[in-house]
């Protein structure tokens, strides 16, 4: 850092410590202070345990730019790797997350994500007759957050392992809920420790079981290949850079993160798409326009049909501008990194914040609104500023390597919801959002439900 650059702005003494003992329990109101008080790029800690905050869109523009070789991820501060293993690519750097993301990168090639078009739907209709078929006579007030996760669970289970383990994915998703769990925890108690009988030993027990799945599941594409086009898990058998351990770690990584953070996500649209005035009924009429009518099947829905989804595509994204799933992303600079006006020295944790990011009021007109019209008929100019402001999945190198099938899974499942379901709200708000890892609304989401047209109209509301 020079003499004629800025440092980073930032808290000092006992505030900096409340900032810091906070961000890390419920990080987005934290957030919101420090931009208020600091602006969108910040610093907290010292020494050791230095921390930068950025979530300006041009910062971030400079920060996804730079070289991924000054950059570390598998870093002291990333527990990540305890849950998805050593030889996972998010917690990978070099020569070995270039090899390994390569590899999971040919199983999710745009035309493999197409071909699972159908299934989106057809597990989507599934889920909605066994939430029907539970339902009394009169519309209930259900939560929709655990069936929101079930079917994405099953959808990701399905995509990863074919219909071989498709019974099992109730299975895996219980053992995935204590690590998720643990990784939620307070820092103190993720410390290393080989002591039994503790939350730590229990993840430890749940990763063998599911190794024991995937391994009895690698043995069997090697001596009976499935042929299914849509397996992925035969994709990275068939790969011959990657040991088993690092085929393990790769499936665990895409269950964990395909599964909670895509849930959450679709959690937080059910209460944007009720709330708004005329967007579950604008759905709707979209819906019965591009997919068949339940019973018709799905198996000629496919990408035509998803670009023709335009609300509900304009709904995930403004969702998500709102409520990403991570609202901080760390990285450690293993060199400076200029972003914007400041430069980012050597041995900084890195947490920038699509939080940030999506509510930035100089990239976001009336950015607290929900509004999925924002992103229609935009200017090249606008569409620029979007752009570099949108980045619930990140950017450049290390993006999420599952973003597409995100947003295809939210943009057909809301679509299909909407066109076989009435909801109604329970609040006139969104709830306020819990997670550190992943961000999803507190209390889950509880609306009134019933069978199409089972329903009164919904009130006028502002949705805020």
């Amino acid at each position: 850092m020079t003499a004629t650059t800025p440092a980073l702005p930032g808290p000092g003494g006992v505030a900096q410590l409340r900032y810091l003992r906070r961000l890390f329990r419920d990080p987005s109101p934290v957030l919101d202070e420090l931009r208020e008080a600091y602006g969108p790029v910040c610093a907290l800690g010292a020494g050791p345990a230095r921390m930068a905050v950025v979530g300006d869109p041009d910062a971030l523009r400079d920060l996804f730019s730079a070289s991924t070789d000054d950059f570390r991820w598998g870093h002291r501060f990333n527990v990540l790797g305890f849950v998805v293993g050593p030889g996972s690519m998010i917690v990978s750097d070099g020569p070995d997350h270039r090899r390994r993301r390569a590899s999971v990168q040919g199983a999710f090639g745009i035309r493999r994500l197409q071909r699972w078009i159908p299934t989106i739907v057809d597990q989507t209709d599934e889920a909605v007759d066994g939430l029907l078929d539970h339902l009394g006579p009169e519309p209930e007030v259900v939560d929709l957050y655990p069936v929101g996760r079930r079917l994405v669970l099953h959808v990701v289970v399905r995509a990863l392992f074919g219909p071989r383990l498709a019974d099992r994915a109730d299975e895996i998703g219980d053992l995935f809920q204590r690590p998720q769990d643990y990784l939620e925890s307070p820092a103190l108690r993720q410390l290393p420790h080989p002591l039994p009988w503790t939350a730590r030993a229990g993840v430890r027990a749940d990763r063998r079981a599911l190794d024991a799945i995937i391994d009895s599941e690698i043995a069997e594409r090697r001596r009976q290949p499935s042929g299914d086009p849509l397996d992925v898990l035969e994709v990275l058998v068939q790969d011959p850079t990657l040991s088993d351990a690092e085929v393990r770690d790769q499936v665990v990584t895409l269950i964990g993160a395909g599964y909670d953070t895509t849930a959450a996500s679709l959690a937080w649209m059910l209460w944007r798409a009720s709330l708004a005035p005329g967007v579950w009924a604008s759905l709707r009429a979209e819906a019965d326009e591009v997919l068949p009518p339940p019973g018709a099947g799905a198996t000629d829905v496919g990408p035509d049909e998803l670009r023709r989804l335009e609300l509900a595509d304009r709904v995930v994204r403004e969702t998500l501008r709102l409520h990403p799933a991570g609202v901080l992303s760390p990285r450690e600079a293993v060199a400076d990194v200029p972003v914007g006006d400041h430069v980012i020295p050597r041995g900084t944790l890195v947490l920038w914040s699509a939080h940030l990011a999506g509510r930035d009021p100089q990239a976001w007109p009336d950015p607290l609104r929900f509004d999925p019209g924002r992103f229609e008929d935009l200017t090249d100019a606008q569409r620029a500023v979007a752009d570099a402001a949108w980045v619930p999945f990140g950017r450049g190198a290390r993006r999420c390597i599952g973003f597409a099938l995100a947003q295809m899974e939210l943009t057909l499942m809301i679509a299909r919801l909407a066109q076989r379901l009435d909801v109604r709200p329970t609040a006139d708000r969104p709830p306020p959002p819990v997670g550190m890892v992943v961000n999803r609304p507190s209390g889950g989401v509880p609306l009134r439900v019933g069978p199409r047209g089972g329903l009164d109209p919904a009130p006028a509301t502002t949705g805020r």
